[in-house]
């Protein structure tokens, strides 16, 4: 009898201890969540203020001694928790649905509730790991998000839910300090070092990407064209072509790409999904000439350049604030 006939028993095995980890996340943030609140409570109430938290700790070393995370630092976790989410009615629901680590990591390397918010929906979406949402705050990815706003032709992208959020923007700028390039490089080198390093690229371009191939071939008349990078977007149900360019951008990049797009569209997109994406990524760019070069381009192409180092955070942050004071609050 051939193996696959058990598959069925392997995937109910994996289903059911997936739903068992989870439902035992969620009780064990619900506990901590519990103990924050009473600890809080107790701490405004009585005279013993923060003093509270040693006498607990001393509590649960004598009633719990096995039980971990209810030292010192961790009940002033547990209580910092509950103050921070206990007024939020829309984000307090989600906690559970991450780990603890992952809970602790977004609190204390975000600022304002909408970045958590964002980070939080982000790594329940995308099943984050610490070390990929550790990433994902260090690389500043809430901010260059929020910057990417407006700045590419997402009115041309395919319709998507409100769960899909905040999984569908193409970003303005691309964080590619992984790749490890030298000095000077040629575009064959970054392709190859992209290739190599795919699944760190894809939890920067996004998780519902899916690889399809490099150099895709495709043939118009008698003559053959070759697309860098060629990807599927299962939220969006398109591919997504990516051209690579080590410079900076062009005007004549764009029509290449339309070209690109409509040969996809043309010979690969199947009748149930969305016209064909494409993401011209370079090193720098102009502003002013990506808006000249795609004034009369109908096509959902985004022009997005890319930084083989870690942008300040901070230089991110900034950039945010100005613009959150220029625009008025009910268009951000």
């Amino acid at each position: 009898m051939p193996e696959e006939t058990f598959k069925p028993i392997i995937d109910m095995i994996e289903t059911r201890r997936s739903n068992a980890y989870r439902k035992v996340n969620e009780e064990l943030i619900s506990l901590y969540w519990d103990f924050g609140k009473f600890v809080s409570e107790l701490s405004e109430q009585s005279n013993w203020g923060e003093g509270i938290v040693d006498r607990l700790e001393e509590f649960m070393k004598i009633h719990y001694p096995t039980m971990k995370g209810f030292n010192r630092r961790g009940i002033y976790r547990m209580k910092q928790f509950y103050e921070t989410y206990r007024d939020d009615e829309f984000v307090s629901p989600l906690v559970t649905q991450i780990s603890w680590t992952n809970n602790l990591l977004i609190m204390s390397s975000t600022k304002t509730r909408e970045e958590r918010e964002f980070y939080i929906k982000m790594t329940i979406k995308n099943n984050y790991s610490k070390r990929e949402l550790d990433r994902q705050l260090s690389s500043g990815y809430y901010e260059r998000y929020m910057l990417s706003d407006g700045k590419a032709k997402e009115s041309f992208l395919p319709t998507v839910g409100e769960d899909d959020y905040p999984n569908t923007r193409i970003l303005d700028t691309y964080s590619l300090e992984f790749l490890d390039l030298p000095n000077e490089y040629s575009e064959k080198d970054l392709k190859k070092a992209i290739i190599s390093n795919m699944k760190d690229f894809i939890l920067e371009i996004g998780k519902d990407f899916t690889y399809v191939g490099e150099e895709y071939r495709i043939q118009v008349g008698k003559e053959d064209f070759y697309i860098d990078l060629l990807f599927y977007n299962r939220t969006l149900s398109c591919l997504v072509a990516f051209e690579l360019k080590i410079g900076k951008f062009k005007p004549e990049y764009i029509s290449k790409m339309d070209f690109y797009l409509e040969a996809l569209d043309r010979q690969e997109k199947k009748a149930n999904e969305n016209p064909s994406v494409g993401v011209v990524l370079c090193a720098s760019k102009d502003e002013k000439v990506v808006e000249y070069a795609m004034s009369r381009s109908m096509s959902p192409t985004m022009v997005s350049e890319y930084t083989l180092k870690l942008i300040d955070k901070k230089i991110l942050e900034n950039k945010l604030k100005e613009i959150a004071e220029i625009i008025p609050e009910e268009d951000l």
